[in-house]
């Protein structure tokens, strides 16, 4: 039995590589944009469980006796669900907007085994630094927040620019460790039962 990550996240497979996990990579091919506008009014909880429950569903078939992992994250501030910048300008943009504020990051997990789902989301409240205009920009053109959620990573550059979190960590990280082990309790399994030996 193996663990199967439907995402190309690097941030996922690290938390689950240094959490004794050596998963399958299968990166879910998804027109997100499409799925939210098939949702009509939702909460924003319900949109990222929808989105991370779209991605492993592209590749839950190829492992039928696998467990199958996928997630989504978004930002919910002032009442607007943010996902990826993808722009060095719009990431610049963001950062002026959010800088100083308090926001949540959302985090959608969609968990298959055997034909059984379970799907849930983990909010953390997010307090962004008040960063100046100079450190924005630097950090939007080193390429590393452009494809993150909320336009930030905990880890790398971004430590210097998130004062504070109250949630999981590892769910700001893109995939809830806890949430996930509680999961795999509900299968009957153990997350012990996929550590593999460190070399």
């Amino acid at each position: 039995m193996r663990l199967v990550l439907a995402s190309q996240s690097p941030s996922r497979r690290m938390l689950l590589e240094q959490g004794g996990v050596r998963p399958v990579l299968r990166p879910a091919h998804l027109d997100e944009d499409a799925v939210v506008a098939t949702l009509g009014d939702v909460s924003p909880a319900e949109t990222v469980a929808a989105l991370a429950r779209a991605k492993a569903s592209t590749v839950v078939g190829e492992f039928p006796d696998d467990v199958v992992v996928g997630c989504d994250s978004m930002l919910l501030l002032d009442d607007e669900l943010l996902g990826k910048p993808h722009t060095v300008d719009e990431t610049v943009r963001r950062w002026k907007t959010q800088r100083g504020k308090q926001a949540q990051l959302l985090t959608g997990h969609a968990v298959a085994y055997r034909g059984e789902w379970v799907v849930d989301t983990v909010t953390t409240t997010i307090r962004f630094g008040d960063v100046s205009d100079a450190d924005i920009e630097a950090y939007a053109r080193s390429g590393q927040p452009l494809e993150c959620a909320g336009a930030f990573t905990l880890e790398a550059l971004g430590s210097w620019f998130i004062d504070s979190i109250d949630g999981d960590p590892t769910s700001v990280i893109g995939l809830s460790m806890p949430l996930l082990r509680r999961i795999l309790y509900r299968f009957g399994l153990d997350a012990s039962d996929f550590w593999q030996p460190q070399p």
